[in-house]
C-alpha cells in the first residue's frame, strides 16, 4: 500500500494499539487520534507515534487528510462514530460488535452502500492461513457438513475483582457472545459456507457485581444450533474458563474428514479421517492459493494474531482502492453478528429455539 492513505483512530486503549500496528504494516500514514479527553488523546498519540492529537471525533472526522477511520471506543459508540465517519466520506474500519442491537447495525449497512465507501468489521480469525486451508478444502470435497464441535474459552474475568467497562451497560445486552462468540459463529459460518438457522442458548452470569459495580450481561453462553444444511453443532463460550488464555477451537465433521483449527496453535490444521489423521503444516506449497497468499513468514517462522489483523486491514485498505479481497468481511457481517447475539440473548430469556434472520 501507498503511504497516501491516512488513518485517523477513535480511541486509544488496547485495541487502537492493534489497529495502529497494522495500518502502519499496510503503509499507511497514521494521521490523528481522538480519544474520551484531549489529554488522553495526546498521551496516545505519542505512545503509538500517531502524528496529531485531536480535541474529539467531530475534529478527527472533519480534517481532510484522514481518509480510514477506525473504530476502537467503547461499545455503546460504535454506531454513531461509524455513521458520522460515513457521513463524513470516510472509509471505516469499526470493531465489532458495530452496533449494540440489529437495527442500529442495519442502519450501518444501509449508511456504508449508500457512501460508495468501504465498511469492514476485523473479525480476523478468517486472516489465519489455515482457517482457509479448512475452508478451501470444505469447499473443495463438496461433502456435506455433518456437525460442528466448537469453543472459544478465555479466563480474563475469573474472578469477581475482575472489572471491566464491557460488563456495564457500555458493553450491550451481551459480553461473553458478542465479544467473542461473535467471532467463533463469524469463523464456522465462513469456513462451512453456511448459516446457522436456528439456535437455543444458555446464558449465566456468576456475579451480580465487579469490582463495586452492576454486571449487566453474561460470563458464559452455551449454544446448541443447527446449520442450514441440517447439520447439528454445539458452542461453549466462556471468560471464566481458568487456563484458558485465547481458546478459540473450531472442529468440522464431513462425510469424508474432519477439520479442526486451534487459535492457540494457528501454525497447525489437524486433519482426521478414518485411516488416521495428520497435522498440517503452514507450509505454503501444500496450501489452497487463498490461504498461501496469507502467509506473511515462511514456514517455521510462526504467525500469530496481529499478522492476521495486519493481513485484514490490508484487505480493507486495498477495498479502498476498488479491489475486492476474498473473505473480507464487512458491515454486513457485523450486522449477522448482532441479529446471532439477539438470538442468544432471547433465547436464552425464553428457553426456547430461535430463528435466525438468513438476510444479513
Amino acid at each position: 500500500m501507498s503511504s497516501d492513505i491516512g488513518a485517523g483512530f477513535l480511541g486509544g486503549g488496547f485495541m487502537a494499539r492493534v489497529h495502529s500496528r497494522a495500518a502502519r504494516a499496510a503503509g499507511a500514514r497514521l494521521r490523528g487520534l481522538a480519544s474520551s479527553s484531549p489529554e488522553r488523546a495526546s498521551a496516545a498519540a505519542a505512545e503509538l507515534d500517531v502524528e496529531d492529537a485531536f480535541s474529539g471525533a467531530d475534529a478527527l472526522l472533519a480534517d481532510a487528510e484522514v481518509d480510514i477511520v477506525h473504530v476502537c471506543t467503547p461499545n455503546a459508540q460504535h454506531a454513531e462514530q461509524a455513521l458520522a465517519a460515513l457521513a463524513a466520506g470516510k472509509h471505516v474500519v469499526c470493531e465489532k460488535p458495530i452496533a449494540t442491537t440489529s437495527a442500529d447495525a442495519r442502519r450501518l449497512v444501509d449508511a456504508q452502500a449508500d457512501s460508495g465507501v468501504v465498511g469492514a468489521v476485523p473479525f480476523v480469525y478468517r486472516y489465519h492461513p489455515m482457517v482457509r486451508e479448512a475452508r478451501a478444502r470444505i469447499a473443495r470435497g463438496g461433502e456435506a457438513v455433518l456437525s460442528i464441535d466448537a469453543a472459544y474459552l478465555q479466563d480474563w474475568m475469573l474472578e469477581q475483582e475482575d472489572g471491566n467497562w464491557r460488563a456495564g451497560a457500555a458493553g450491550g445486552a451481551s459480553r461473553a457472545f458478542a465479544d467473542i462468540g461473535s467471532h467463533l459463529f463469524d469463523l464456522l459460518e465462513f469456513v462451512t459456507g453456511e448459516r446457522v438457522v436456528r439456535l437455543c442458548a444458555l446464558t449465566r452470569t456468576v456475579y451480580d457485581e465487579r469490582d463495586g459495580r452492576p454486571v449487566e450481561n453474561e460470563d458464559i453462553a452455551a449454544v446448541l444450533f443447527q446449520l442450514s444444511g441440517g447439520a447439528p453443532g454445539t458452542a461453549l463460550v466462556s471468560q471464566m474458563a481458568a487456563g484458558r488464555k485465547n481458546g478459540l477451537t473450531l472442529e468440522v465433521h464431513t462425510g469424508d474428514a474432519a477439520y479442526r483449527f486451534e487459535q492457540e496453535r494457528p501454525e497447525d490444521l489437524w486433519i482426521g479421517r478414518r485411516d488416521g489423521a495428520l497435522l498440517l503444516p503452514r507450509e505454503e506449497s501444500l496450501l489452497a492459493p487463498d490461504a498461501a497468499r496469507l502467509c506473511r513468514v515462511p514456514s517455521g517462522h510462526p504467525m500469530g494474531y496481529q499478522d492476521a489483523f495486519n493481513a485484514f486491514v490490508s484487505d480493507a485498505y486495498a477495498a479502498t482502492t476498488g479491489a475486492e479481497p476474498e473473505g473480507l468481511p464487512t458491515f454486513r457481517d457485523g450486522l449477522r453478528a448482532a441479529q446471532l447475539t439477539e438470538a442468544v440473548v432471547e433465547s436464552a430469556r425464553s428457553g426456547a429455539w430461535v430463528a435466525t434472520p438468513f438476510d444479513a
